[in-house]
C-alpha cells in the first residue's frame, strides 16, 4: 500500500497543505482517524471532493510524522506508529505558545486524532510534568480534550502546590483561575498560611491591577472561635495512622504506619529512645513524639525527650526537649504550635502546659491549668484547647478546662458525667467525644459528647 501510495496508484484523495499536495487513500485515513472518517463519511462536501484543502497546518508539520506524512502511512503505520519525542524538558511556553506548524509532535492531537498518536503525545507530556510547566500542560490538555492527561496534570498541581506557587505560570494566572485553584480541597499544603502567602505573591506580581481583587479572593469568615463553613483540605496523598512506642514487658521503640486506603501496615524507622506513655501529633507534615517513660532493663525514667519523624525520608530527628519530663502527657496542635499538657515526673503531677514552635525549635510555658492532670485527654475545636479528665495522684477528674490563646487563660466548662483518666478523645465538627478510660475502680465502656457551640454535655 505504501508503494502504491508513493506511485499515486489507487489514491482517491489529494490533501492540499500549504503549497504541497499529499496523495492518499481515503479508506486508510478514515480507518485510522475519527477526524478523516467524519470528513469522508459524514455527509460533508469533502465526501465527493477529490482534493481537500486543510487549514491551519503546514506541509513541514505534516511531513514530520514518522515514515513520511500522516496521510502517506500504510495501515500498519497508522495504527502502530508513535510520535518521535526527545528527552529534553518541555516548557509550558513551548506547549502553549508555539504554533502547531513548529510543534509537529503535537500536531496529531489537533489534526488527525489518531488514538495511538494522541496517547503517545499525552504520555510524553505526562513524563514532562514539572512545577514549572504543570499549569500549562493542564490547560493544554483541557483545551484539546485530553481528559486523562488533564486529570493527571491537575493531580500533580494539587500535590506540588508548594513548589508550583513560586513559578511564573502561577503568577500569570488570571483571578478566576487562581480562585478555582486555591479553592481545591485536594491542595497538599501543610498550613493555610502557604495558600495565603501564595495569593499575596500573586497580587504583588501585578499589584496595580490585582490589589482590588484581594478581598474577593480571600473572602472567608475569620471569626476567631466560631466554626466556619470553610472545609479542611483533603490532599490526594496516602492517609496514614501512626502508632509509636507503647509497652509490652518493657517500653517499646517501634513506629508503625497504617495506610488507610490500602489497608496495610508498615514498619518504619524506630524511635530514638524506647517510650511508653508518650504523646503524638501531626504538625506541618511531620509527626512528633513527645515525652513518655523509658521503662527498660537498666533504665527507668520519665522523659522530656521530643522527636520528629519525616514520613518522606522515614527518619527521626531530635528536637529541643521540654522544660520538664512528662509521662502520659496530652498533646494537641493549635495555631501551628504543639501543646504539651500535664503529665507526670515520677510522683510529681503537672498542671503546667508548654507549647512548641517548630519554626524556632523552642518550647515556651503558658498559663498552667487549674488542676493537675496525668493521662489527660486533649482536643482542639475552633482554636480553643480543651483538657479533659485525668488523674492528680489522688483522684480521677470529671472536670474539663478550656484554654484561650488570645488572653492566655483557662476557664472551667461543664464537667463530664463520669470521672475518667486515660480516655480516648476526638473532635468532630463542633463536638468532642470522650471514649472509655478509667474511673479509679473499673475500666469504662461509656462515651460522652460535648457540644462546644451549645455548651451541652450528653451521654
Amino acid at each position: 500500500m505504501d508503494m502504491m501510495r508513493s506511485h499515486h496508484m489507487l489514491t482517491d484523495v489529494v490533501l492540499e497543505v500549504g503549497c504541497e499536495l499529499f496523495h492518499a487513500h481515503r479508506v486508510v485515513l478514515a480507518a485510522a482517524s475519527p477526524y478523516f472518517k467524519a470528513m469522508f463519511t459524514g455527509g460533508l462536501k469533502e465526501c465527493d471532493m477529490s482534493r481537500v484543502k486543510l487549514q491551519g497546518v503546514s506541509a513541514t508539520a505534516m511531513a514530520s510524522m514518522p515514515s513520511g506524512p500522516l496521510v502517506d502511512m500504510n495501515v500498519n503505520q497508522m495504527t502502530t506508529s508513535l510520535v518521535p519525542t526527545d528527552n529534553e524538558p518541555t516548557t509550558s511556553s513551548e506547549i502553549n505558545n508555539t504554533p502547531f506548524e513548529t510543534n509537529p509532535g503535537l500536531l496529531p492531537v489537533h489534526l488527525g486524532q489518531v488514538p495511538n498518536v494522541i496517547q503517545a503525545c499525552c504520555d510524553f507530556l505526562e513524563r514532562q510534568l514539572d512545577p514549572s510547566n504543570a499549569i500549562g500542560i493542564a490547560s493544554f490538555a483541557e483545551q484539546h480534550g485530553c481528559i486523562e492527561l488533564c486529570k493527571k496534570a491537575n493531580q500533580y498541581i494539587e500535590r506540588h502546590f508548594s513548589q508550583i506557587c513560586h513559578e511564573e505560570e502561577f503568577l500569570q494566572l488570571n483571578s478566576m483561575q487562581l480562585i478555582n485553584l486555591i479553592k481545591k480541597d485536594e491542595l497538599n499544603v501543610q498550613d493555610e498560611k502557604e495558600v495565603y502567602n501564595a495569593v499575596l505573591k500573586w497580587v504583588r506580581y501585578d499589584e496595580d491591577t490585582r490589589h482590588m481583587k484581594m478581598e474577593h479572593i480571600l473572602s472567608a469568615d475569620l471569626t476567631l472561635h466560631i466554626r466556619t463553613v470553610v472545609k479542611e483540605r483533603c490532599p490526594n496523598i496516602p492517609r496514614v495512622i501512626y502508632i509509636a512506642g507503647g509497652y509490652f514487658r518493657q517500653s517499646l521503640d517501634i513506629l508503625e504506619g497504617y495506610n488507610v486506603d490500602e489497608k496495610t501496615w508498615a514498619k518504619l524507622d524506630r524511635l530514638t529512645v524506647p517510650r511508653s506513655g508518650l504523646g503524638g501529633a501531626f504538625l506541618k507534615g511531620t509527626f512528633y513524639a513527645v515525652g513518655g517513660r523509658n521503662n527498660s532493663p537498666g533504665n527507668s525514667y520519665d522523659s522530656d525527650w521530643v522527636d520528629k519523624y519525616n514520613p518522606l525520608k522515614d527518619q527521626w530527628r531530635p528536637c529541643n526537649p521540654m522544660s520538664v519530663p512528662r509521662n502520659r502527657v496530652g498533646v494537641a496542635v493549635m495555631d501551628g504550635l504543639l501543646y504539651a499538657v500535664g503529665g507526670s515526673e515520677g510522683s510529681k503531677y503537672h498542671s503546667s502546659v508548654e507549647c512548641y514552635d517548630p519554626e524556632a525549635d523552642r518550647w515556651s510555658m503558658v498559663k498552667p491549668m487549674q488542676y493537675k492532670r496525668l493521662a489527660v485527654g486533649v482536643a482542639v475545636v475552633n482554636r480553643l484547647l480543651y483538657a479533659i479528665g485525668g488523674y492528680d495522684g489522688v483522684n480521677r477528674h470529671n472536670t474539663v478546662e478550656c484554654y484561650h490563646p488570645e488572653n492566655n487563660e483557662w476557664t472551667m466548662i461543664a464537667p463530664m458525667h463520669t470521672p475518667r483518666s486515660g480516655a480516648g478523645v476526638a473532635a468532630i465538627n463542633q463536638y468532642i467525644y470522650v471514649v472509655g478510660g478509667y474511673d479509679g475502680k473499673k475500666q469504662l465502656n461509656t462515651v460522652e459528647r460535648y457540644d462546644t457551640e451549645k455548651r451541652y454535655l450528653g451521654i
